[in-house]
């Protein structure tokens, strides 16, 4: 299994590129065909380029051409999986079906 290295911080990721919106992270989303092929695309080149920065031989620094390209992976990959749309939980659906059920039970109830 490949090794998977952070070290993005907030302050190095523009607001308008990675977090346009509040992270929800506990919610799930629903991820459309191209933006899954999207991911699936990024993880394989970040796994690709961590592997092949972790072989090389040298000391590991935060100035690296490398570890900013993945970096930018990386924020990219985020900025994918942040656009696509958050599913409803089930209590979010019944209660939208509570208040549509009563809106037409109120509206056929003769005065």
């Amino acid at each position: 299994m490949a090794a998977r290295v952070t070290i993005v911080s907030s302050a190095q990721i523009s607001a308008d590129t990675a977090f346009a919106s509040p992270i929800q992270t506990k919610r799930r989303r629903h991820v459309s065909p191209e933006a899954g092929r999207g991911l699936e695309i990024l993880g394989h080149a970040i796994d690709y380029l961590m592997d092949e920065y972790l072989t090389e031989p040298g000391c590991i620094s935060a100035g690296d051409d490398e570890l900013e390209a993945v970096q930018m992976l990386m924020a990219l990959n985020r900025q994918i999986y942040f656009s696509c749309p958050v599913v409803k939980t089930l209590k979010e659906r019944w209660i939208l079906f509570l208040q549509r059920f009563n809106a037409r039970v109120t509206r056929r109830v003769p005065e």
